[in-house]
């Protein structure tokens, strides 16, 4: 550990966690790793290496030329539940990936191992493709770097075990390092920016991981590669907007590479200079604070279709493509770095609201499976992966959250011991020991029994949704003040912290009466019902909510000012469940986290007055956003397109050029007495032509002209009736879904105008 390390997290072999509800979520999670057949993930591997294998590749991303990735973020997993529980047949399935993994690199020679889908050219293809700005993510290269990102910190995570799994690790991924190290010293300036501008996940995070292990300064130089420079500048010197339009797990762990600079190399010296990374360490402080403060959410997740929008624009943005879980999957280890370094508090407020409201709600207790999206906006439901033929970037994540759940509980400095989240568990690292009985929220109070020899000081974290906590010790009151109470402990000690739980609310930046309620640091969720759970796809084989099923958001009460000064006295606690009282409409609330086999809604308008009924919203049938090709191309809007443009560095659009066109089929319903297409154009656009045909039938054509102030603004088009006796059903994944096609381009071959954001449509 870096001597600049304020506060060392203490090692996953050193803690159990014995927290029922995660116990439970570990367990589900070891069936399913062991329930994968290593020799199915190693097959995209042997076949790329040349190697006979009568295994077949899994089906979904694992066949696709992100293929490959799966395989790390399973090491990883390994290693993290190996290092959490002892179970030797966890052990057993990392050495056989280690086997196969030596085996194909040494039939390869150069260091690489490779276990994406082949493309013309050789397993370097894609790299080369990248280098070339060749990016199909069909034909030519999806994410290579990335994809290396995580099989390289696999390797770097079995490698910080121990034994002969330790020391194979780390000779396959000294290797594999070596490659890079040849490959990224060849790049000029340009092919550099070329290079880094394709999403390349945290390699330099990785590769300074892997110089902290080696102590080899060519690991290092390489990361400083992957180093950003001019982002993480910009960053620093932002005042507003800097993250609109930037795909958020794409820079979060640019940041946590930048952050690991610091951590690893902060003082040292490499190829002759000492290294002064106080600017990596600010970069990332900053970058922190803005996603905290201007786009997250009550649950600590963030982003719409993967994407940070404009600062402080969060109520516009809840959608059913909210949260990916990859990116607080990310954050966490952000506040986790950044906390280790500064002490500052607000880290390990941040990570236990996420771990609690983002990270537990992302997986099906029942059958391990985890969320790649967690819709905010009410009326859908969350959408679990499937165990064999899917293989999401968020199945990968999901396989490591489940599998460390002991990370971040424990802090030590010297002869501190910090407790930053209360859940059972126990603590024994040499001659510190100490257990944990917490059951927050059902109960208000946690007991640390000391058990090891040595005396210390125990600095207990007191959360910023706390009013007031008492605090004891051997039964007598301990006074204390700020938000870590301190306290000198030996064998045989027991401490007891209470705290008072309440109602709060959480409002959004963008508007002045929305807001989520929260018990303690538990996020509360609307529960909604089970109707029409029905699934539908997005990208590439993601599967989201099909329909919104809520009449509204809206809740009315005789004095709302009451309600905002004191929530507690209208959302009565009654169990596990929560009565909603006052309100023109009855509602129960649940436990968010606990929450994975109906609808909800987390966030509500809170109003005065009595409703009117044209305020019961809508449905939603189908939404596409435009511009992002990952989510366009999947097999229910099968976008077809010929001469766009399509953009996604500044907010996400699709224009035609001249003679050019897009298309995408996008669902409707028969049923309904309105169907209606809602398009979002920008004001820069004026002048402009945009023809829309449905199903051949033309339904818009205009030169735009708009001279309101928002910059964007809807359309909203009613579909006629000739239209919908067009519609035709499409059967996908078994399921029929009846669709219109929707044709986007300028007039008589001119350059149309942008279609923007996201392409709705949705019923009244």
């Amino acid at each position: 550990m870096n001597k600049n390390m304020m506060w060392e997290p203490v090692l996953l072999k050193y803690v159990r966690v014995t927290d029922a509800y995660c116990a439970n979520a570990f367990s589900k999670e070891r069936d399913y790793l062991l329930s994968l057949s290593v020799d199915r993930l190693l097959a995209g591997f042997y076949e790329n290496a040349g190697l006979k294998t009568p295994y077949v590749r899994y089906e979904g991303w694992e066949s696709m030329l992100i293929g490959g990735h799966t395989l790390g973020h399973y090491l990883s997993a390994l290693s993290f539940a190996y290092a959490s529980s002892g179970d030797e047949a966890l052990a057993a399935h990392i050495k056989r990936i280690l086997t196969g993994l030596s085996e194909c690199q040494a039939f390869l020679g150069n260091g690489l191992i490779w276990g994406a889908a082949p493309v013309r050219g050789g397993i370097e293809t894609q790299f080369d493709n990248v280098e070339s700005g060749k990016t199909n993510i069909k034909r030519e290269a999806w994410v290579p770097w990335y994809t290396l990102h995580k099989l390289l910190a696999g390797l770097v995570e079995a490698a910080q075990l121990f034994g002969c799994i330790a020391t194979e690790a780390l000779h396959i991924a000294r290797r594999l390092g070596d490659w890079v190290v040849a490959r990224v010293s060849r790049w000029d300036r340009k092919m550099r920016e070329r290079v880094l501008a394709v999403e390349y996940g945290g390699m330099n995070d990785c590769l300074y991981d892997l110089y902290a292990l080696t102590g080899d300064e060519r690991y290092a130089i390489a990361a400083h590669v992957f180093d950003e420079d001019a982002l993480f500048a910009g960053m620093l010197h932002a005042k507003e907007h800097f993250l609109d339009g930037k795909h958020a797990n794409t820079t979060i762990p640019k940041f946590l590479g930048g952050l690991k600079r610091y951590l690893v190399l902060h003082g040292k010296t490499i190829g002759g200079a000492r290294v002064d990374a106080t600017f990596y360490l600010q970069a990332a402080q900053k970058f922190f604070d803005a996603v905290i403060l201007h786009h997250t959410y009550v649950t600590g997740g963030n982003s719409e279709w993967e994407h940070f929008g404009k600062d402080d624009i969060l109520n516009a943005e809840r959608t059913n493509c909210n949260c990916e879980t990859c990116n607080v999957y990310n954050m966490l280890k952000l506040a986790r770095g950044l906390y280790s370094v500064t002490g500052d508090e607000k880290y390990l407020d941040y990570y236990d609201r996420a771990f609690t409201n983002a990270i537990l709600p992302s997986q099906n207790p029942e059958t391990g499976m985890t969320t790649y999206f967690q819709p905010m906006a009410g009326g859908f439901f969350k959408v679990f992966s499937r165990p064999y033929d899917k293989f999401w970037c968020c199945t990968g994540s999901g396989m490591e959250n489940f599998s460390k759940l002991g990370e971040g509980i424990f802090y030590v400095c010297g002869e501190k011991v910090v407790i930053a989240r209360y859940l059972s568990s126990k603590l024994c690292c040499g001659d510190i020991a100490l257990t944990v009985s917490a059951d927050f929220p059902e109960k208000d109070f946690a007991v640390i029994r000391v058990e090891g020899t040595r005396e210390f000081t125990l600095c207990l974290r007191i959360p910023d949704w706390c009013s007031h906590a008492v605090l004891t010790k051997n039964g007598e009151k301990i006074d204390h003040s700020g938000r870590i109470a301190q306290i000198r402990v030996k064998y045989g000690d027991i401490v007891e912290l209470r705290l008072e739980f309440g109602v709060t609310l959480h409002g959004l930046p963008d508007s002045d009466d929305v807001f989520a309620f929260q018990y303690g640091n538990v996020v509360l969720a609307a529960l909604l019902g089970t109707e029409n759970m029905r699934e539908t796809e997005t990208g590439v084989d993601v599967n989201i909510p099909a329909r919104q099923i809520m009449p509204t958001e809206k809740l009315y009460f005789r004095d709302v000012n009451a309600v905002l000064a004191d929530p507690a006295a209208f959302l009565v606690r009654d169990g596990e469940k929560f009565t909603l009282r006052g309100a023109d409409i009855p509602l129960t609330f649940g436990m968010y986290y606990k929450l994975y086999r109906e609808r909800y809604a987390l966030y509500f308008h809170l109003c005065d007055g009595e409703r009117g009924a044209e305020e019961f919203k809508s449905e939603a049938l189908d939404s596409v956003q435009p511009g992002y090709g990952q989510y366009e191309t999947d097999a229910l809007h099968d976008m077809q397109e010929q001469n766009t443009v399509s953009v996604t560095s500044s907010g996400t659009y699709r224009y035609a050029r001249k003679g050019g066109y897009f298309c995408y089929d996008m669902s409707v319903d028969p049923a309904a007495e309105k169907n209606i297409l809602e398009i979002t154009l920008c004001r820069d656009d004026n002048g402009k032509t945009l023809t829309i045909t449905a199903e051949g039938m033309e339904i818009f054509s205009e030169r735009l002209l708009y001279t309101m102030g928002e910059k964007f603004y809807q359309r909203k088009i009613v579909l006629p009736s000739e239209v919908m006796e067009r519609a035709r059903v499409k059967e996908i994944n078994g399921q029929r879904e009846t669709v219109v096609n929707f044709r986007f381009a300028g007039f008589a071959g001119r350059v149309s105008a942008k279609l923007c954001e996201t392409i709705k449509t949705y019923t009244e």
